[in-house]
Protein backbone atom coordinates (compact mmCIF):
# COMPACT_ATOMS: atom_id res chain seq x y z
CA UNK A 1 0.00 0.00 0.00
CA UNK A 2 1.23 3.61 -0.72
CA UNK A 3 -0.24 6.84 0.31
CA UNK A 4 0.47 10.11 -0.80
CA UNK A 5 -0.52 13.53 0.52
CA UNK A 6 -0.63 16.56 -1.77
CA UNK A 7 -2.79 19.55 -1.48
CA UNK A 8 -5.27 20.72 -3.86
CA UNK A 9 -3.64 23.42 -5.95
CA UNK A 10 -6.66 24.26 -7.95
CA UNK A 11 -10.41 22.81 -9.12
CA UNK A 12 -11.25 22.92 -12.41
CA UNK A 13 -14.46 22.77 -14.18
CA UNK A 14 -15.11 21.03 -17.06
CA UNK A 15 -18.13 21.62 -19.34
CA UNK A 16 -18.80 19.58 -22.66
CA UNK A 17 -21.43 20.13 -24.77
CA UNK A 18 -24.04 18.38 -26.88
CA UNK A 19 -22.44 15.58 -28.56
CA UNK A 20 -18.67 15.97 -27.33
CA UNK A 21 -17.08 12.83 -27.06
CA UNK A 22 -16.54 12.83 -23.08
CA UNK A 23 -13.00 10.91 -22.58
CA UNK A 24 -11.51 13.39 -25.41
CA UNK A 25 -13.00 16.66 -23.44
CA UNK A 26 -11.41 15.32 -20.77
CA UNK A 27 -8.30 14.54 -22.16
CA UNK A 28 -8.25 17.75 -23.99
CA UNK A 29 -8.92 19.97 -20.89
CA UNK A 30 -6.48 18.51 -19.02
CA UNK A 31 -3.64 19.32 -21.75
CA UNK A 32 -4.93 23.04 -21.83
CA UNK A 33 -4.64 23.39 -18.05
CA UNK A 34 -1.87 21.88 -17.54
CA UNK A 35 -2.63 19.14 -15.22
CA UNK A 36 -0.13 16.38 -14.22
CA UNK A 37 -1.43 14.76 -11.74
CA UNK A 38 -5.39 14.79 -10.14
CA UNK A 39 -8.29 13.00 -9.17
CA UNK A 40 -11.89 13.36 -10.65
CA UNK A 41 -14.32 14.18 -7.82
CA UNK A 42 -17.63 14.28 -9.38
CA UNK A 43 -19.78 15.06 -12.51
CA UNK A 44 -23.07 15.39 -13.98
CA UNK A 45 -24.94 15.33 -16.92
CA UNK A 46 -26.29 12.89 -19.74
CA UNK A 47 -25.32 11.01 -22.16
CA UNK A 48 -26.99 9.68 -25.59
CA UNK A 49 -23.72 6.96 -26.11
CA UNK A 50 -21.54 4.80 -23.90
CA UNK A 51 -18.53 2.93 -24.39
CA UNK A 52 -17.10 1.54 -21.72
CA UNK A 53 -15.13 -1.76 -20.01
CA UNK A 54 -15.44 -3.42 -16.74
CA UNK A 55 -12.64 -6.20 -15.92
CA UNK A 56 -13.73 -9.75 -16.86
CA UNK A 57 -12.36 -12.53 -14.62
CA UNK A 58 -10.82 -12.61 -11.31
CA UNK A 59 -7.68 -14.26 -12.35
CA UNK A 60 -4.77 -11.99 -12.83
CA UNK A 61 -4.87 -9.97 -15.56
CA UNK A 62 -8.17 -10.11 -15.62
CA UNK A 63 -9.06 -9.03 -18.99
CA UNK A 64 -11.96 -6.54 -19.95
CA UNK A 65 -15.57 -7.06 -21.34
CA UNK A 66 -16.39 -3.65 -23.85
CA UNK A 67 -19.63 -2.72 -23.47
CA UNK A 68 -21.82 -0.20 -25.67
CA UNK A 69 -24.77 1.01 -26.42
CA UNK A 70 -27.29 4.43 -27.50
CA UNK A 71 -29.60 5.75 -25.49
CA UNK A 72 -30.51 8.91 -23.17
CA UNK A 73 -28.57 7.94 -20.03
CA UNK A 74 -27.89 10.50 -16.72
CA UNK A 75 -24.50 10.95 -15.53
CA UNK A 76 -24.30 9.96 -11.87
CA UNK A 77 -20.60 10.37 -11.89
CA UNK A 78 -17.26 11.00 -13.38
CA UNK A 79 -14.20 9.83 -11.13
CA UNK A 80 -11.08 8.75 -11.76
CA UNK A 81 -7.67 10.25 -11.89
CA UNK A 82 -4.92 12.19 -13.85
CA UNK A 83 -1.76 10.24 -13.91
CA UNK A 84 1.34 12.21 -15.74
CA UNK A 85 -0.94 13.65 -17.71
CA UNK A 86 -2.81 10.74 -18.85
CA UNK A 87 -6.60 10.30 -17.84
CA UNK A 88 -8.28 7.81 -16.79
CA UNK A 89 -11.75 8.09 -16.02
CA UNK A 90 -15.02 5.89 -14.89
CA UNK A 91 -18.37 7.30 -15.73
CA UNK A 92 -21.31 5.73 -13.70
CA UNK A 93 -24.76 6.25 -15.43
CA UNK A 94 -28.32 5.29 -15.22
CA UNK A 95 -31.70 5.70 -16.83
CA UNK A 96 -35.33 4.55 -15.13
CA UNK A 97 -34.33 0.91 -14.86
CA UNK A 98 -30.94 0.29 -14.36
CA UNK A 99 -27.47 1.87 -13.26
CA UNK A 100 -23.93 1.32 -14.95
CA UNK A 101 -20.40 2.53 -15.32
CA UNK A 102 -16.76 1.33 -16.30
CA UNK A 103 -13.77 2.71 -17.68
CA UNK A 104 -14.49 5.11 -20.27
CA UNK A 105 -14.00 4.63 -23.49
CA UNK A 106 -13.93 7.07 -26.90
CA UNK A 107 -17.24 6.79 -28.34
CA UNK A 108 -19.50 8.35 -24.79
CA UNK A 109 -21.25 10.88 -26.04
CA UNK A 110 -22.70 13.76 -24.45
CA UNK A 111 -26.49 14.21 -24.67
CA UNK A 112 -27.76 17.72 -23.24
CA UNK A 113 -24.13 18.62 -21.81
CA UNK A 114 -21.36 17.22 -19.45
CA UNK A 115 -19.96 18.75 -16.27
CA UNK A 116 -16.63 17.18 -14.80
CA UNK A 117 -14.78 18.53 -11.71
CA UNK A 118 -11.04 17.82 -11.80
CA UNK A 119 -8.41 18.61 -8.69
CA UNK A 120 -4.93 19.45 -9.26
CA UNK A 121 -2.61 17.55 -6.91
CA UNK A 122 0.50 18.58 -8.31
CA UNK A 123 2.73 17.49 -5.30
CA UNK A 124 1.44 13.73 -5.67
CA UNK A 125 3.18 11.77 -8.63
CA UNK A 126 0.51 9.44 -9.73
CA UNK A 127 2.51 8.20 -13.00
CA UNK A 128 2.09 4.00 -12.54
CA UNK A 129 -0.85 4.02 -10.17
CA UNK A 130 -3.35 2.17 -12.67
CA UNK A 131 -0.73 -0.29 -13.67
CA UNK A 132 -0.87 -3.59 -12.62
CA UNK A 133 1.76 -5.22 -10.07
CA UNK A 134 3.54 -4.07 -7.01
CA UNK A 135 4.89 -0.28 -6.73
CA UNK A 136 7.47 0.81 -4.51
CA UNK A 137 7.67 4.02 -2.09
Amino acid sequence: MIARSSAVSRLIAIRMNAGEDLLRALEAAVREQGVRNGVFVGGAGSLKSYRVHVVKTTQLPPGETLFEGEEALDILTITGAVLDGRVHAHVTFSNADKAMGGHVHEGCRILTFGLAVLAETPNANLADWDRMGELKP
